[in-house]
């Protein structure tokens, strides 16, 4: 797209266009390096913005940049160390952005691309409760193109660098993509768990280092949670000299870093857009991808690093005081003031509108890596003996009550959805795993109680809380005077949570209530049902492996069309996967009764509730129905066994085997010409075949043997009543040639007569022999069906 500023002519802007047509790419970027050393800020200003998109892309997709999502380091060495060099954080690219950030220049970005509820804020002339756009909208005149925030070169680089991927983009691994390493750089320069963030790199040798410019005191800082003075308002607004205090410095790039990434790619749904979004009605907006979600994860594992880096004396919110550097008290509110809710928000809409197939599991790892801050804290959690899970600190609890939501509301979220996946494939079972073995681990899940007995209180003398923000401090110590000084303030920052991220109005429901329960006890079952579903796939494989006949592996027998079982996951990793099914489902039922305290005598008499029990062929029993006028009428459990592949009707081909749909073995010309052929010998010579069939001698027989289509009368088929035997359709002798149009047919008749050539046996005497040899194994055949007819009689 086309920025304002580049319509100014500049020799030096035609010049670097000129050369991304004609030179490569690593002169292209050397040639750069010496730009941005040699030119002063106000010829630079003129480039950046073409610069910026010619490396991340154009907001409109028009250009891909360097397109650093494709971009492998194992696939390019050459061009992805040059470029991870000249964007690494210490990199050339940003000594850019410091010596513009020294002048204090504005570059346009449209708020068109802004994500859907910042948009609709900014065009209703609402400003969003962010100081990113404070002070930053610029209104068009009469006639302009649109609206567009006025950013410095540091949030305009970011924000570039934050931007969706194209759709139809080439996923790659992360672990060889250069973007995501990008910004796994930039996180942990900007984010860093020891020490302070490294000074901006100076604009000249022995120069000062650029410093940005301070936040108007027009805006002060909306609150950090507990404290009601703004930090940056303390420390960078009452300032007369932009380069008085550098921990302003760290604590502004650090700050503006992470509101940048969480507005791009956090902030597409807003509390009143997400409770319209509960209507089944309700038309998306955006749409997450996989990619989009693993770099949120990653930007959630540096946040919880970022945070537990504080020392331990100052974890303790009565350990604060005006001696805190400004990074310290960051790292302490960084989760809480800037992620919680729109992380909150982002995760209820992937887990009502995600698919449902495996592609969940990347949504699934990073709400579990946000519930366990203690993976990311610099002293280990204790293993517990035996090689049991580590049991999680009290140290935790207060994260864990003012995160409540995310582990009690989107847990039921997860039953929900769990509920109506098909448990037999490996990797929904892993899902499943996953989650109860998160939420089982020793003292969690007593954490969790104890937060919802806390928010369930009665409110006492509370009688009023802002919608946003409870601000603790503000209240005098005599209005809460009535309640227990501890149990008071934790209870008030829990039900300060749930308010701010549910509305006054919410409904809770209890993590641990009979509701839930309920919800837990059906996936209990569940996973007992699809344990037995296993089975009886794994032993059918095996038996009809074990009763695979000879002539099959030659392919002269069709494959089976009626198979018990519609196809799966297992089908493809076979008895491997069987048996990891079956390990992540039995752990995952041992995690929910540990959980939820379910006895065995609770799931056994649940089971043979659902009607789990198998019949005496030890095959599973047909979905719950009724019998209707028109037939068999499934019930609301029957749907319910059917959709989670609990139970399933026996569905055969009952109609003419020579009408069959063309396989996908099967040569499709070649069958229709055989079907052709074979119908006009049948009908030339339709006579002379009947009085063959009805020949009582052995000719009769081995013509009735080739000849007849073997009845359906011992077949049980479905019926309107239930399971009933239907009468054989009346069919004639008939010449079927449809077998020749195999592949499998030709293979191996092809194989025959190589296998004859090196035996040096020519065509036509091995031809001869093997029709001698299927002629006696026919006449063998004839013998046998006869005597078997003989015997029922």
């Amino acid at each position: 797209m086309a920025f304002p500023h580049l319509q100014q002519p500049s020799f030096l802007l035609a010049s670097l266009k000129a050369d991304a047509i004609n030179k490569p790419f690593a002169q292209r970027c050397q040639d750069l390096v010496k730009v941005i050393e040699d030119f002063p800020a106000k010829e630079l200003h003129a480039i950046f913005p073409w610069l910026v998109e010619s490396i991340f892309g154009s907001l409109d997709g028009v250009l891909i940049g360097w397109n650093l999502r494709s971009l492998q380091g194992r696939v390019s060495p050459v061009e992805y160390s040059i470029a991870m060099e000249f964007l690494d954080p210490g990199g050339p690219m940003m000594k850019l952005v410091y010596k513009l950030q020294a002048e204090d220049y504005k570059f346009d970005f449209p708020v068109s691309y802004l994500p859907g509820p910042v948009k609709a804020s900014i065009q209703e002339h609402v400003v969003p409760d962010s100081p990113l756009y404070h002070n930053k909208v610029q209104f068009p005149p009469t006639g302009g193109l649109g609206l567009n925030l006025a950013l410095n070169p540091f949030e305009f680089a970011l924000s570039l660098i934050t931007q969706k991927p194209l759709p139809g983009a080439l996923h790659v691994r992360t672990s060889d993509c250069a973007y995501f390493i990008l910004v796994d750089r930039y996180l942990s320069w900007f984010l860093p768990t020891e020490g302070s963030v490294l000074p901006p790199l100076s604009s000249s040798p022995g120069g000062p280092s650029p410093s940005p410019a301070p936040r108007t005191p027009a805006m002060p800082f909306a609150s950090y949670g507990l404290h009601h003075t703004s930090l940056l308002k303390r420390h960078i607004s009452h300032q007369t000299s932009v380069n008085a205090d550098p921990a302003s410095h760290e604590i502004w790039r650090s700050e503006t870093l992470l509101q940048v990434f969480v507005e791009m790619w956090l902030h597409h749904y807003s509390l009143e857009m997400y409770q319209k979004m509960q209507s089944p009605h309700a038309k998306e907006s955006f749409t997450p991808t996989e990619e989009h979600v693993l770099v949120v994860r990653l930007l959630i594992k540096h946040l919880h690093a970022f945070s537990n880096s504080l020392k331990p004396e100052q974890v303790s919110p009565s350990a604060h005081s005006h001696a805190t550097s400004p990074l310290e008290e960051f790292k302490r509110a960084a989760v809480p003031r800037f992620v919680q809710q729109k992380l909150y928000l982002f995760l209820q809409h992937c887990f009502g509108h995600w698919p449902l197939d495996a592609s969940f599991r990347a949504v699934l790892e990073m709400w579990l890596s946000y519930l366990q801050p203690w993976r990311y804290a610099p002293e280990k959690q204790p293993q517990g003996s035996d090689g049991q899970a580590r049991c999680v600190s009290e140290r935790w609890a207060p994260f864990v009550q003012e995160n409540l939501l995310l582990y009690t509301k989107l847990f039921v979220g997860f039953l929900s959805r769990a509920l109506r996946t098909d448990l037999v494939s490996p990797k929904n079972a892993l899902m499943v795993f996953r989650v109860a073995k998160v939420f089982a681990q020793p003292n969690l899940a007593e954490m969790i109680q104890k937060g919802e007995q806390l928010f369930l209180e009665p409110e006492l003398v509370i009688a009023h809380r802002q919608h946003r923000l409870f601000s603790a401090p503000t209240l005098t110590g005599s209005f809460l005077s009535s309640w227990p000084p501890a149990v008071t303030d934790t209870s008030f920052k829990v039900k300060s949570h749930v308010y701010s991220l549910e509305g006054q109005d919410c409904k809770y429901t209890p993590m641990f209530g009979p509701e839930v329960r309920t919800l837990v006890l059906r996936l209990a079952q569940l996973i007992t049902q699809a344990k037995q579903t296993a089975k009886s796939i794994s032993d059918q494989c095996g038996e009809s492996t074990a009763s695979r006949p000879f002539l099959s592996w030659l392919g002269f027998c069709l494959s089976d069309t009626n198979s018990s079982y519609p196809a799966n996951d297992l089908d493809d990793m076979g008895q491997d996967s069987i048996r990891k099914t079956d390990e992540y489902l039995e752990k995952a039922l041992e995690y929910l009764c540990q959980m939820f305290r379910l006895s065995e005598a609770q799931l056994a008499q649940l089971t043979l509730a659902m009607g789990t029990t198998q019949d005496e062929n030890g095959k599973k029993q047909l979905p719950d129905c009724i019998v209707g006028e028109d037939g068999l009428i499934l019930t609301p459990l029957g749907r319910y066994q059917i959709i989670n592949g609990l139970r399933k009707f026996d569905i055969e081909y009952q109609g003419d085997s020579e009408l069959q749909p063309i396989r996908s073995y099967e040569i499709a010309s070649l069958v229709r010409l055989l079907f052709r052929l074979s119908s006009t010998i049948n009908h030339r010579f339709a006579g002379q075949m009947r009085a063959l069939c009805s020949r009582a001698d052995f000719l009769g027989s081995f013509c009735r043997y080739h000849l007849m289509e073997p009845g359906l009368t011992d077949k049980h088929l479905l019926s309107p009543v239930g399971q009933g035997r239907v009468a054989s359709r009346a069919r004639g002798p008939r010449l079927s040639l449809r077998f020749l149009g195999s592949y499998r047919t030709l293979l191996s008749l092809l194989l025959a007569f190589f296998v004859a050539s090196l035996l040096r046996i020519g065509p036509l005497p091995f031809a001869l022999l093997l029709v001698l040899g299927y002629f006696l194994y026919a006449a063998a055949m004839t013998l046998l069906t006869e005597q078997g007819k003989l015997h029922q009689l």
